[in-house]
């Protein structure tokens, strides 16, 4: 089984982002191991081609990454500084009162930034939090002020406007850059991009950003091929019948994999050549059975993710968002990268 990764692909979408917010410096989002396809790859990449910024999740992510991109390059940690971590070379997003009174304690005069909660309830201080610690956080100089949109993806969400309004009253005059849009924001157009954009999902050709060039190409080895007889059952639970006689490939991936079992039976393929074979039965840990009986010929791999199937169409059918099916790509692949 193989993940073809197309770097070049990743960097036409940054540049396609960034040129939709000219005003703006474009940052990159390389957390979660670059939405599963290989931050030690990506983020070199992005760095060759002009980026200077990067954010991570986990402080533990940006000391992998440091090693491997050149000391200009900025490492921002979106979940702060947190109690014992090491933050040498990393710049801790600081997302409360506690966070910013710890980091300027154990590192005086180091970088940091500052996330507001403009309205999400998830991460960075509140406005009456920010209210009372102001004027001290702006003096000590925060590389930039940002906050995080909970319905970017929906343009028309009334949600959008009100976090809008919120961090505008939050950070007017303090004369800091400020940082509100990642993918879905950029989109949302110039009154959300302030100083520096934030995308992520869209740099792996994911959506909201349909113009997206696709990232991601995933081919499954055929390890078996059988005749099924019409009432025959295939896969665990006796959950799928052949209606006709069928031809049934079995392939070399499953759950533990990150192919979600709620594809099962889900209206999903893999394609060959352009010629869709529904996924039959239920994805199993280490396997996946698919009805073939349409092709002339079987091939060696069958394609789960390709342009006839881009992430989102598979996320459609297990019911998520596909942000997590690049996610839950497992390391089992064989990763390739063009």
């Amino acid at each position: 089984m193989g993940l073809q990764i197309d770097i070049q692909a990743i960097l036409a979408n940054h540049a396609a982002l960034a040129a939709k917010a000219p005003g703006a410096r474009a940052a990159a989002v390389v957390k979660a191991d670059a939405y599963g396809l290989g931050a030690a790859k990506v983020a070199p990449a992005l760095y060759d081609s002009g980026v200077r910024d990067f954010f991570v999740a986990l402080a533990s992510e940006g000391r992998a990454l440091r090693p491997l991109l050149p000391d200009d390059a900025v490492i921002n940690i979106l979940s702060g500084h947190m109690e014992g971590e090491d933050l040498t070379g990393l710049v801790p997003v600081l997302n409360s009162p506690e966070q910013f009174f710890r980091d300027r304690a154990m590192r005086p005069g180091k970088p940091f930034a500052i996330q507001l909660d403009s309205g999400m309830n998830r991460l960075g201080m509140e406005a009456a939090e920010w209210a009372a610690i102001r004027d001290e956080a702006v003096a000590a100089g925060p590389a930039f002020i940002m906050s995080h949109l909970a319905c970017a993806d929906e343009p028309d969400h009334p949600a959008n406007a009100a976090q809008l309004k919120a961090f505008r009253e939050m950070t007017e005059g303090c004369g800091v850059p400020r940082s509100l849009a990642a993918t879905g924001g950029i989109l949302l157009g110039p009154d959300y991009h302030f100083d520096l954009v934030r995308p992520g999902v869209g740099l792996y050709g994911g959506m909201p950003f349909a113009d997206a060039r696709p990232v991601v190409r995933l081919s499954l080895r055929v390890i078996q091929t059988r005749d099924v007889k019409a009432g025959e059952m295939v896969g665990y639970g006796a959950t799928w019948h052949a209606e006709r006689d069928s031809r049934i490939a079995t392939v070399d991936a499953g759950y533990a994999d990150g192919i979600l079992r709620a594809l099962s039976s889900s209206g999903a393929s893999v394609f060959a050549g352009g010629v869709a074979c529904p996924i039959v039965g239920r994805v199993s840990m280490d396997l996946i059975t698919v009805d073939v009986t349409a092709l002339d010929s079987v091939p060696d791999r069958l394609d789960l993710i390709c342009p006839e199937q881009p992430i989102d169409t598979v996320a459609d059918h297990a019911g998520t968002i596909g942000y997590e099916i690049l996610t839950a790509l497992r390391q089992r692949y064989q990763r390739t990268y063009l």
